[in-house]
């Protein structure tokens, strides 16, 4: 099947203009901000055993919603017990509660469920690691680019050009119904040179998963939406995770997302960016999922259930090359390294983090799966420099759960 997308691509809108953005503000979805103090955090609690950290990830999402955050939606699990924690609202105008198993944008998680399929293929002959884009897509890159291999995409050594940042929030929120062709969406940046050589440096971005979405559509004949449900989501069970296309609707119960927006009296709105086409992110960050579903899935990841043993290694392995810009490389193939140092010992976790505006996400566990963590955060400036002050909170609260179960034994794997 050729590679090209038979799609026609929506030409891309103008950016908002000052009056556009009135407009905006004076919608129905704008929504006055709430304070940290409208209302109390209304946490939901299943518990077997009280894990480590638990307490202390209670505190880190209680008080929403605030000016960080709408709701939260929190698991904690691995060998000292689980528990699973919500606040807030996912509606900020009807005021529901979240239950815990509503429905989000993951973002860049999309990545280790690409990551996982291409490897799948790998594992199968289907593609080859040391195979180059040139190679099963010759028309793709230009003529003056260097050789760049599958694994080099896969752990962000590829070194291709991404296309320039799409803009402030006002012009992209303009834009969200457009639909991208998805060669079109790889080609954006390829006016300009390469980053650096293949394999010498990382730079994440989402270029590589993307050209990894083209290139599993082209060796197994089918489009990469369809490959993922039949060959990750429905063997693993992940019943309320899916790929939406260019629907720009989250079906079924989910969150809202919020972005919060300076209005021209000097007041904060909350604008509802829940509806948006995610096709601007395809293979690298569209999918939508639950808290339940993401720790499914790095349960059977990690314990070897979705990718084969000898390929699985890649998916704990960081290259030894240095970080674009500067530092160490920190990611690996789908997946990216962590450690806490408390000052006595120092663990690694394995995870993923992605956002969305509206959405802030992770997942993250000790390989053995001694202890685990997803969260959702609907935070509200999802695209800010600065870590959600939430997110942050829970992150440190992991810790603690981490540094107290490190003497479970390692899981079988294949069980």
């Amino acid at each position: 099947m050729p590679y090209r997308r038979r799609r026609t691509a929506v030409a891309i809108a103008t950016a908002l203009t000052a009056t556009a953005v009135a407009a905006v503000l004076g919608a129905t979805t704008a929504v006055a901000a709430p304070t940290a103090t409208a209302h109390a955090a209304r946490p939901g609690v299943t518990t077997t055993q009280l894990p480590p950290g638990a307490d202390a990830l209670r505190q880190a999402i209680a008080g929403l919603p605030s000016a960080d955050a709408t709701a939260a939606q929190v698991r904690l699990g691995g060998a000292q017990g689980s528990w699973q924690g919500t606040s807030g609202e996912s509606d900020i105008r009807t005021h529901r509660a979240p239950k815990g198993d509503e429905r989000f944008r993951a973002g860049s998680i999309t990545k280790v469920f690409t990551a996982a399929l291409t490897l799948q293929l790998v594992h199968e002959g289907k593609l080859d690691l040391d195979g180059t884009v040139q190679q099963y897509l010759p028309e793709l890159l230009p003529a003056n680019y260097p050789d760049v291999k599958v694994k080099q995409l896969l752990n962000y050594t590829s070194g291709l050009p991404s296309a320039d940042d799409p803009g402030d929030f006002a012009s992209q929120y303009e834009r969200r119904f457009t639909t991208w062709d998805h060669e079109q969406l790889v080609k954006r940046g390829f006016t300009q040179p390469m980053e650096f050589a293949p394999g010498t440096q990382q730079h994440y971005s989402n270029i590589g998963y993307n050209v990894l979405g083209l290139l599993i559509e082209k060796v197994t004949g089918h489009s990469y939406e369809s490959q993922l449900r039949d060959r990750v989501l429905k063997p693993t069970g992940l019943k309320d995770t899916y790929s939406p296309g260019n629907d720009p609707r989250i079906h079924g119960r989910h969150t809202h997302g919020y972005q919060a927006v300076k209005a021209a009296d000097g007041s904060t709105r909350l604008i509802d960016v829940t509806d948006w086409n995610q096709s601007i992110t395809w293979a690298s960050g569209d999918l939508v999922t639950t808290t339940a579903d993401l720790e499914r899935f790095m349960t059977a990841l990690f314990r070897g259930r979705i990718v084969p043993e000898h390929e699985l290694a890649l998916m704990f392995t960081v290259p030894d090359v240095p970080a674009y810009g500067g530092g160490k490389a920190a990611y690996s193939s789908g997946l990216s390294r962590y450690v806490y140092d408390d000052g006595k010992q120092k663990t690694e976790v394995w995870g993923k983090t992605g956002d969305r505006y509206g959405y802030v996400n992770g997942f993250a566990g000790t390989k053995n799966l001694s202890s685990t963590v997803v969260y959702a955060v609907n935070g509200t400036d999802a695209k800010g420099k600065k870590m959600n002050a939430v997110v942050g909170r829970i992150i440190g609260a992991f810790g603690k759960a981490v540094q107290g179960t490190q003497a479970a034994p390692a899981p079988r794997a294949g069980r």
